[in-house]
């Protein structure tokens, strides 16, 4: 398969939807804070003080982060008086899961070509050594 029929196979099996929030979510969490966060979120919602107080970074580097989560759609944020809760949204880690898996599976089908070429090779091989002896029979 060439890189060419690799990219149109992608793009048949992929939407442009797919692909973007794909893109959006494993940049996301290319960052550690950002990765630290959705852990955090994990458990339950919380508000961005509440996140804030458990880094040694800066509030705005904070609203930074949760922005760049937001736009993800790795998490949604709710209005609750003046402060502003968060929580985490795991349907584009799913997608971005299901990508990763395919990419990983595709190791397995090279696993069943490889296992298709021994067998072709070894019927010739069996053939090759079995027509002498199958001949030699026909002839006494």
């Amino acid at each position: 398969m060439t890189d060419a029929d690799a990219v149109t196979d992608a793009e048949t099996v992929t939407s442009s939807k797919t692909v973007t929030s794909v893109d959006a979510a494993a940049g996301a969490i290319a960052d550690e804070v950002r990765r630290a966060i959705l852990l955090m979120l994990r458990a339950r919602p919380l508000s961005a003080g509440e996140i804030a107080d458990r880094f040694a970074i800066s509030r705005p580097a904070i609203s930074r982060h949760l922005r760049v989560l937001r736009e993800a759609g790795l998490v949604q944020d709710t209005a609750d008086g003046r402060r502003r809760v968060y929580e985490l949204v795991t349907g584009p880690l799913d997608e971005l899961a299901r990508w990763l898996e395919r990419l990983r599976q595709a190791d397995g089908w090279q696993r069943y070509f490889d296992a298709l070429e021994t067998e072709v090779y070894r019927t010739r091989r069996e053939r090759r050594t079995n027509e002498p002896r199958e001949t030699q029979e026909k002839t006494a």
